[in-house]
């Protein structure tokens, strides 16, 4: 790795593999209040990595009242963690995090995550994950209503690691998040991707390479 000042996680679908859950809870929604499923197309252009409140929006043709975003939010997450908790086969940080987080630690690396998920389930990870053991969980940037999308949060996550953004590392899996680390002023982006989308991934603007997972990742 190239020698970097502070680092940016992502975290759904980059420490942890859960694009499955997040598909299926997003289903449910989708049935509830359009009476039919999500398309692979609406997965990956629109829903994967923005704010819930915009998902939610774009299912009700921009007609949510305020409480009906709050309401299929919460209730998408509802569905998500019980998702999660069912597969017990897959849920655990990605290969070779738990390993990459204590190097990071013991080199007095500052990271944080940036993510898209809302205090509920950034609540769940940090149980679940044991997150606190490298990370204040109130360093954790997450969708508190107030972002349009992800720039400021990685922008606001570099202040909390004391980096400028452009000394970040970014870690991302999704087309808009990686716009949005771009966006933001980052220009040092690691995708987390199968090999097969590696030289899709890296026609993206910032982006430096790809990793399937982090068991190769040293400082």
């Amino acid at each position: 790795m190239t020698k970097t000042k502070g680092i940016i996680f992502d975290f759904n679908g980059t420490l942890f593999f859960d694009n499955e859950k997040h598909t299926l809870a997003w289903g449910a929604i989708s049935k509830l209040l359009r009476g039919r499923d999500i398309t692979n197309e609406e997965l990956h252009q629109k829903l994967n990595g923005t704010p819930n409140i915009h998902n939610v929006q774009y299912m009700m043709d921009g007609k949510a009242t305020k409480e009906e975003e709050i309401k299929y939010s919460l209730l998408k997450e509802e569905y998500y963690r019980d998702f999660c908790r069912k597969d017990k086969e897959t849920f655990h940080l990605v290969k070779g995090v738990v390993e990459f987080f204590n190097e990071l630690k013991e080199n007095q690396v500052p990271f944080t995550i940036a993510s898209a998920s809302i205090k509920e389930n950034i609540d769940f990870f940090v149980e679940s994950f044991h997150l606190d053991t490298w990370m204040k969980p109130s360093d954790i940037i997450y969708d508190d209503g107030t972002y349009d999308n992800k720039v400021q949060m990685f922008q606001n996550a570099a202040d909390v690691i004391g980096v400028r953004i452009e000394d970040t590392l970014i870690y991302e899996d999704s087309y808009s998040g990686i716009k949005n680390a771009y966006a933001a002023g980052c220009e040092n982006i690691v995708v987390i991707c199968p090999n097969e989308k590696r030289e899709e991934y890296l026609q993206f603007p910032g982006v430096i390479r790809t990793i399937e997972d982090f068991s190769q990742e040293t400082l």
